[in-house]
């Protein structure tokens, strides 16, 4: 990733990374509250001369000190520092998250990474810092380093948070997730074959292989869809089991409403606007393409407002 510098060890990032404006979080999915931090500690560092930067972790913490409650993620690392990179930061440093960094008390972070190893001169954190506002600002004073809060996001009277998104993904909510993320929630992987039926019975579609954790509702989709090399196509996508032809396995099947104009893709990335209906079994492959086409039409008007482009 040429953009921005990925430390993924404090030794590697000792003496490397500061004079540096941090701020520390998991930033999973990059949402318009994380939007905010960023840009914050963007401004902060442009005005001292120092360098934009963010501290965050691999695995999700919650991994080590309670998995039974850690969260499905909707974004890798990887991901995350690509989208950081889009607002301006420079570097990340992805923290191994071990049992003894678990182990750390507040006083011995600040002092042994934040301070020493990273060189950190302000610390910008969100209204929910796991060590909360005025622990940190009394850590910044004895440390020699500035402590901001930056201010939550609300849309609709509701506070923008990663678990709120993922809340609205999983029940088929797409739409306002897109308003608390920033963008559209997209899944990416391979195109995989499957099992034929689509194109002989129905209509030809992408199948789409992903590991991603985070997935909408069984259901039919507006979506766009793009490769790797910068071609888009509107698209309608189904996420569900394929009752119709008793399907037992959890699909991803995408039809283009435009043509490819080449080759079909090998990777494929796929965006969810808005969701059209619930999957449903139907009498016969005929009816089933009957509703397809129903849904074409209704995704065609979608993208006649708001064009694939945008």
């Amino acid at each position: 990733m040429a953009g921005v510098r990925i430390f993924r060890s404090l030794e590697e990032a000792r003496s490397r990374f500061g004079p540096s404006a941090l701020t520390i979080g998991n930033f999973d999915g990059v949402h318009v509250g994380h939007v905010r931090i960023l840009r914050r500690v963007c401004d902060a560092a442009r005005e001292k001369g120092w360098t934009p930067s963010v501290l965050t972790f691999d695995p999700h913490p919650t991994k080590v000190v309670a998995p039974g409650r850690s969260p499905r993620l909707m974004t890798t690392p990887e991901q995350r520092c690509l989208l950081m990179e889009q607002e301006g930061i420079r570097q990340v440093l992805i923290l191994p998250f071990t049992p003894e960094v678990a182990q750390l008390k507040p006083e011995q972070f600040a002092a042994d990474v934040l301070v020493q190893a990273l060189d950190v001169k302000a610390v910008l954190v969100g209204e929910n810092f796991r060590f909360g506002h005025k622990h940190a600002g009394e850590l910044g004073a004895k440390l020699g380093f500035l402590v901001e809060v930056v201010p939550g996001v609300t849309i609709r009277r509701a506070m923008v948070s990663s678990s709120e998104i993922r809340r609205l993904i999983e029940s088929g909510n797409v739409s306002r997730a897109c308003r608390l993320l920033g963008r559209p929630f997209g899944v990416e992987g391979e195109v995989v074959r499957g099992h034929g039926v689509g194109g002989k019975q129905t209509v030809p579609t992408l199948n789409l292989s992903t590991q991603a954790e985070v997935l909408p509702a069984r259901g039919v989709y507006v979506t766009k869809t793009e490769n790797f090399e910068g071609a888009r196509w509107p698209s309608i996508t189904n996420v569900g089991y394929r009752p119709t032809f008793g399907g037992s396995e959890l699909s991803i099947e995408t039809f283009l409403l435009a043509p490819l104009d080449g080759p079909s893709p090998k990777r494929i990335r796929v965006e969810f606007l808005r969701r059209l209906r619930e999957e449903k079994k139907f009498d016969s492959a005929e009816l089933l393409k009957a509703q397809i086409l129903r849904d074409v039409g209704r995704a065609q008007t979608y993208f006649c407002r708001v064009p694939c482009d945008n």
